[in-house]
């Protein structure tokens, strides 16, 4: 679970209200497994920070962390998650090359779109420098070269029309579209509040990628 807060004071009774359900219902908070984030702000930097405890215990503050696959950082920039799905890429596409060499060209094509176009949580990348977004469409290419046997430096958009496959930001767009589209959908206030503001930064990004622009 994740709690937000706008202050420490805040956060410290969120803490509070938490240990004391839990302990009504027989329940621990493990200590070691909570942590504190503190975002900053900009260039803001936040050095001496109060600290928050839990069972007379002080949590660990960091300025990384995973959360449900997605790797959250405190100046909330994205190019540490966009690296760990880099990683992932690179490990599932070598499998398929060792493992599928055998099979047919359609075949991998559909393995690929299996196991090579999910990017979990891409949709979300909104801050990030340009050298990690084209490492991971360098990786996403190079993965389709190398399952299809295609020669290294072969046109990129060419083998992906070819195949009749997406390419990397064909499938950014796509990913960003279908976030858009179910947070316009959905009936949770502050969602249909923050889908409706068109002054929103990461509205403003799903605009630029649909545009073929690129966030720096």
């Amino acid at each position: 679970m994740v709690l937000l807060s706008a202050s420490v004071c805040g956060l410290r009774r969120l803490v509070a209200m938490c240990a004391a359900y839990a302990a009504s219902h027989g329940l621990v908070y493990n200590v070691k497994k909570s942590v504190v984030m503190v975002f900053e702000d900009g260039s803001r930097r936040w050095s001496n920070v109060p600290s928050v405890s839990i069972n007379n215990c002080v949590l660990q503050r960091v300025h990384k962390f995973k959360y449900l696959g997605h790797m959250l950082t405190s100046d909330l920039k994205d190019d540490d998650d966009i690296e760990r799905e880099r990683r992932a890429l690179s490990v599932r596409a070598n499998m398929l090359v060792r493992r599928f060499a055998r099979c047919t060209r359609s075949v991998k094509i559909t393995l690929f779109r299996a196991f090579c176009t999910t990017f979990y949580t891409c949709s979300l990348w909104n801050t990030y420098t340009l050298r990690a977004y084209n490492a991971l469409r360098v990786q996403f290419n190079n993965a389709f070269r190398m399952l299809l046997g295609l020669p290294r430096y072969c046109s990129a958009s060419g083998m992906f029309a070819e195949a009749r496959v997406d390419c990397f930001y064909a499938t950014m767009r796509k990913r960003c579209a279908s976030l858009v589209r179910r947070v316009r959908g959905s009936t949770n206030s502050i969602l249909a509040m923050i889908a409706s503001r068109l002054d929103c930064p990461y509205v403003r990004h799903c605009c630029a990628i649909s545009n073929g622009m690129e966030q720096r």
